[in-house]
C-alpha cells in the first residue's frame, strides 16, 4: 500500500508535523485543554497528490483542498492506493461544482450561503449520503471574505438543520492577514462565542486558524486547524519550482 510513497518526503513531512506537534501540546498545556481535542488537517492546495500521500504516510489523516478540480483527483488517487484519508473542504465552493464532491469529503467547512447547503442537500439526498458541513461566518467582515454575516447565520440555523441530505457540525472562520502578531485573536474570540451562542446542542466542530494564527485559534477554542505552510512548505516557491 505505502510502496508508491516517497520516504524521503515522508521522513520530511514526519518533521514537521512532530515540530507542529510539540508547539500544539504547549499551547494546549498553556490554554488547560486536551491536544486529542485538536484536529490537524493537512491543506495540500497546489502540491501533487505524492505530497499528500507522503503526509498521510507521516501520520497526517486529515487533509484539506481549497479547489474541487484538486480534492477530487487527489481522493479517487488515495482511493486507488488504499488509503483512507479524511479530506476536507475548505475553500469557496460554488453551486455548480457540488455535484462532484458529493461521498466524497468528511467534512465541507465553507458552507456560505442558504443556496449553497440547499444544493448540497439536494445532491446527497439524490445520493443517499449525508454531508457533513460548516457554516462559514465573516466574523471580521472584509469585503474580500466570503461567509454569512452574525445576523445572517443566526437568522439561517434554524432553516437549514431541518434539511435532510446535510448535517451541520458547527462554524469555520477566516482571520484577517495578521500584520503583528495576536491581531487575529479578536477574530477568534468573537466567533468562539458566536459558536456558543447558536450551538443547538449537536455541534461539535469550531474551524479556525492556519499556519500563521493557529495557536490563538487553539486557544480560543478551534477544534480543526488548517495547516498548510508548516506542514507542507511554501506555496509560491513550489510553484515557481515545479
Amino acid at each position: 500500500m505505502t510502496a508508491d510513497i516517497d520516504a524521503a518526503l515522508t521522513g520530511r513531512f514526519k518533521e514537521r508535523y512532530e515540530v507542529l506537534k510539540v508547539s500544539l501540546n504547549e499551547v494546549c498545556s498553556e490554554c488547560g485543554r486536551d491536544p486529542s481535542s485538536v484536529t490537524v488537517i493537512g491543506v495540500s492546495k497546489v502540491f501533487p497528490v505524492e505530497y499528500a500521500k507522503a503526509a498521510f504516510a507521516a501520520g497526517i489523516k486529515d487533509l484539506g483542498e481549497n479547489r474541487v478540480q484538486e480534492l477530487v483527483p487527489k481522493t479517487e488517487s488515495f482511493l486507488e492506493a488504499g488509503l483512507d484519508a479524511n479530506w476536507h473542504l475548505i475553500g469557496t465552493l460554488q453551486k455548480n461544482k457540488v455535484k462532484y464532491i458529493i461521498g466524497k469529503t468528511h467534512l465541507i467547512h465553507s458552507v456560505d450561503s442558504v443556496e449553497l447547503a440547499s444544493e448540497i442537500a439536494k445532491r446527497s439526498i439524490c445520493n443517499n449520503v449525508t454531508s457533513d458541513i460548516l457554516l462559514q461566518v465573516n466574523v471580521s467582515g472584509e469585503e474580500s471574505k466570503h461567509g454569512f454575516t452574525v445576523d445572517g447565520v443566526k437568522e439561517a440555523v434554524d432553516g437549514l438543520s431541518s434539511l435532510e441530505g446535510i448535517r451541520i457540525r458547527g462554524l469555520m472562520t477566516m482571520a484577517p492577514i495578521q500584520s503583528v502578531d495576536g491581531e487575529a485573536e479578536g477574530v477568534f474570540e468573537k466567533t468562539k462565542i458566536l459558536y456558543d451562542d447558536i450551538n443547538p446542542g449537536s455541534w461539535d466542530t469550531l474551524s479556525m486558524g492556519m499556519s500563521g494564527d493557529w495557536r490563538y485559534a487553539v486557544m480560543c477554542g478551534a477544534t480543526h486547524i488548517r495547516i498548510g505552510t508548516a506542514l507542507f512548505g511554501d506555496r509560491a516557491a513550489y510553484s515557481a519550482k515545479a
